[in-house]
This record gives C-alpha cells, sequence and structure tokens, in this order.
C-alpha cells in the first residue's frame, strides 16, 4: 500500500496556481481537479511495471464509524489477495476539518493498524530522525533505534513542515509511530529520496 498525498499540489500546478490555496472550497476544488491526474501518474508508472492499481479515499468518518471501518478492512484484505497495490489519500475533495486527518503519516499510521501491516515506512526529506532538526542545528545527533519502551522518553526538536506544500513534518512522523507501534506495526522514518 502506499499513502500518497498530492492532489491539491497537482491541481494548483495544472490551475497554474503559485500557492496552496487557503479557502477550503477553493482547496476542494482543485484536489478535484488534481486527483485524476495523480491517479494517471501512479497508473502510467505502476502499468510499466504491469502491477494493477486501486485508489482509496478516506476520512476519519470511515475509520471512526463501525460499518464504514469493517467496509474499509474488507476492501483493503481482498485489493491484498488479488495483489493489487491501493493508492490511499485523504478524500480532500469532500474532508472537511473535523474529518480530516490533516497529515499522510498519521494516515499512514492509521491504514497500517486496520490492515494489520508488518512495516510502516515514513518517508522524509531526511536520513533518519534527529534530536532537533539537522538543516539548522549542526550538532543534532541521529536516533537509528528507539524501542517500545523508551518512545515515552523520547525528546525531540521536531520542528514544522518543510515546505509551503507539506502539511507534515518529524512532528507528525512520531506521532504516526506513536499510533503504529501501539498497534503492533514496526516503523521507520527514512529519506524518501534513498528509500
Amino acid at each position: 500500500m502506499l499513502v500518497s498525498s498530492g492532489a491539491v499540489g497537482v491541481g494548483c500546478a495544472r490551475l497554474n496556481l503559485s500557492e496552496r490555496p487557503r479557502k477550503m472550497a477553493l482547496k476542494q476544488a482543485v484536489a478535484a481537479v488534481g486527483q485524476g491526474r495523480l491517479m494517471r501518474i501512479y497508473d502510467d508508472m505502476f502499468s510499466n511495471l504491469q502491477q494493477a492499481i486501486a485508489q482509496i479515499l478516506l476520512t476519519r468518518r470511515e475509520l471512526v464509524e463501525r460499518n464504514t471501518y469493517v467496509n474499509a478492512s474488507n476492501t483493503f484484505q481482498e485489493l491484498l489477495d488479488l495483489g493489487v497495490i491501493a493508492i490511499v489519500n485523504e478524500n480532500d475533495t469532500i474532508a472537511v476539518d473535523e474529518l480530516k486527518f490533516g497529515d499522510n503519516d498519521t494516515l499512514s499510521a492509521l491504514v497500517a493498524s486496520l490492515v494489520q501491516a508488518d512495516w510502516l515506512f515514513l518517508l522524509t526529506d531526511v536520513d533518519r530522525m534527529y534530536s532537533a532538526d539537522p538543516k539548522t542545528v549542526p550538532d543534532a545527533q541521529p536516533i537509528k533505534l528507539v524501542s517500545s519502551k523508551e518512545f515515552d522518553q523520547l525528546r525531540v526538536d521536531a520542528g514544522s513542515s518543510g515546505s509551503q506544500w507539506g502539511t507534515g513534518g518529524m512532528a507528525t512522523k512520531l506521532s504516526a509511530a506513536r499510533i503504529a507501534t501501539s498497534t503492533g506495526v514496526r516503523t521507520v522514518i527514512t529519506q524518501g529520496k534513498q528509500a
């Protein structure tokens, strides 16, 4: 499974917008423009590998309400049984603030827990987690392994998202790792360019 955002970013590029919209209705409209194009990019990429994909769009409602949770779980299981890679994204075209995940890290942790994944890989722009942002704190120390016993004592200056297009950052990755590891999913935070 691949949890991916980008619908708003792709929609902005398609509509020649220079910055991410702030108004909810405009952001949802731009996401609607971008979602189909984003899936085409994934379909083209995976078609070269002769790999079938599926699109799953979620809001918190699907993972909170019992009936939709069970339906989502069953759908994911059938896709896995069919050998289909699910491309999961927040349903930005209809999600309102109280139903939004807010970032892909949280969404991916919840999906990994839902499907009882063995591993969750959270991709970022640094090679691993550090005690502080290595871009601004030269003596930041790498943190290679955190056991479940050490998680609660972990102290990291996590900063914020790295760009105007992002919604996550190390803080959301740590929060997602807590969610995933609490359900038995081993979690890795690593650089996306080399993953």
